[in-house]
């Protein structure tokens, strides 16, 4: 927490002195009930009043000058906000080897879950869309804020959705390229702040060359975030023939680092989720510095309300 006017805190010295004379007052009083010798007396002039509740008006309304003080003084905190005109395009491997048990059920249902998760957790006003990418890329719902077309969209990757077999990481990161400069009328001129998050399990084995869209990506300044998904013993059952498929990352690694981005590697369905939270708070929000004194205020003024209430039904008396 920093303070934009911290000399104005110097006021909280008042309010020690403000506390210390009520101390003083209290032990004075207490002193000339002792001193009062006449009790019948006493109890008539000076009847029993509340033990503790006598103070809780006093407190809440030194309380109330404390927090008012603190306002006063203008506190700022970073506080984490939804980015505008937000765009994340979530890219997924669709190839052969994304059918592979390794992962429960499999990859490719486990993938399609926790990008599900990954999309809920972010704000609504985000502008979201989706990649299937095989040997080829396709654009399978573009950034936008509908959340049930894009859940549709989620629920339509498969095996064979873009037609080819293979698997070109290169495609799916210029396909998400474009269809973040096609998000509105603003974004060639304006481009929006954006992220692709870019799931597969092997290295790239069609179409464009990664490395050299990665550098598109870097021009475009929009990070990669690449998750190798899978483990070293995954296989696919084909004929009754099972077919090797192991987890291959190096390209995934090597995007991630030349744009900026973060690269992860998951095994289970659990570590995947736990990935794509991590990510969702890194691309869902920025940090900004916020005047947060109408906290300290808004407390303070509910303080003085409590410090009324007391006063009014402890020690109030009817004519």
């Amino acid at each position: 927490m920093i303070w934009q006017s911290p000399l104005r805190l110097w006021l909280l010295l008042g309010v020690l002195a403000l506390v210390a004379a009520y101390l003083v007052m209290q032990r004075r009083r207490s002193r000339y009930a002792v001193r009062f010798t006449n009790l019948r007396l006493l109890d008539r002039v000076a009847p029993e009043r509340p033990a503790w509740r006598r103070h809780v008006p006093a407190g809440l309304f030194l309380a109330m000058l404390a927090l008012l003080v603190v306002g006063f003084a203008r506190p700022s905190a970073e506080v984490r906000v939804p980015r505008e005109r937000a765009t994340v395009m979530v890219a997924v491997d669709v190839s052969t080897s994304m059918l592979a048990t390794d992962v429960d059920p499999d990859r490719l249902a486990a993938a399609k879950q926790a990008a599900r998760r990954f999309v809920e957790g972010l704000p609504d006003e985000f502008n979201v869309g989706l990649v299937a990418f095989a040997g080829s890329a396709a654009v399978l719902v573009p950034p936008g804020t509908d959340r049930d077309a894009l859940d549709e969209g989620i629920g339509r990757l498969a095996e064979g959705v873009t037609g080819v077999q293979g698997t070109a990481i290169g495609e799916a990161i210029n396909t998400s390229l474009g269809a973040v400069k096609g998000l509105d009328h603003q974004a060639a001129k304006q481009p929006p702040p954006a992220r692709i998050i870019l799931l597969s399990d092997g290295a790239n084995t069609s179409g464009m060359d990664p490395m050299e869209a990665a550098a598109e990506a870097v021009t475009a300044k929009v990070p990669v975030h690449a998750i190798s998904f899978g483990t070293p013993s995954g296989f696919v059952d084909r004929g009754g023939r099972p077919i090797q498929v192991p987890v291959d990352g190096q390209t995934l690694r090597a995007v991630a680092e030349e744009t900026g981005g973060m690269f992860h590697e998951a095994s289970t369905t659990d570590e995947l989720r736990a990935v794509y939270d991590d990510i969702g708070s890194s691309v869902g929000y920025r940090t900004e510095r916020q005047d947060i004194s109408a906290r300290f205020i808004g407390l303070g003024l509910v303080f003085a309300m409590g410090a009324a209430a007391g006063s009014m039904r402890w020690f109030s008396r009817l004519p």
